[in-house]
């Protein structure tokens, strides 16, 4: 049950609470919209992933299904890649670059200053732009404020991870600013 009430016709969790208060509702979608899904040299499903990672450092279940859900979905591997990352990011198959950009994001989700020279040096190394490295920070300390969110307000998680394929598809069709208008 929500910590505020929110009217039953509104969706389960963060847009939910987006449209609760679309104030505050609306800016945090379009950070959102531009992180994931804006032209980047890194694919909509590798940010995704980042963002499903982070979300289960945070143990915030609606968002690791959620995002999850959105990058096995814009991806040619489906689930494999995002299964495999959750489970066991050590063996997961991952690019250098990815891995070296997950890093950077683990340590911003512990905190920021766990950042270091040398896991710039290591995605730099592996291929990555310096606009790679800043947006897995800010996916990471954006999904860190988005998780506590979620969580902090008890937002509805839905149990049927069915739910998850149509928010996903929504989110991949009208994207993230659709999310906070009701």
């Amino acid at each position: 049950m929500p910590h505020v009430t929110i009217p039953a016709n509104l969706p389960p969790g963060t847009p939910g609470l987006m449209q609760y208060r679309q104030e505050t509702g609306r800016p945090i979608s379009q950070l959102a919209e531009v992180l994931l899904r804006s032209e980047h040299s890194m694919s909509r499903s590798d940010r995704e992933l980042i963002a499903a990672y982070v979300s289960q450092l945070n143990n915030c279940e609606f968002c690791v299904r959620t995002h999850s859900e959105v990058s096995a979905q814009q991806s040619p591997e489906g689930r494999t890649v995002v299964d495999k990352v959750l489970a066991d990011i050590d063996s997961a198959p991952l690019t250098p670059k990815m891995r070296a950009l997950i890093t950077i994001a683990e340590a911003v989700a512990e905190s920021g200053k766990l950042v270091n020279d040398e896991m710039v040096e290591a995605a730099r190394t592996a291929g990555a732009t310096d606009t790679e490295i800043h947006d897995s920070v800010l996916i990471s300390a954006a999904f860190c404020m988005y998780n506590r969110y979620c969580d902090g307000m008890a937002a509805i998680v839905p149990e049927d991870p069915a739910a998850y394929v149509g928010m996903a598809a929504h989110i991949i069709r009208e994207g993230y600013s659709s999310c906070a208008t009701a």
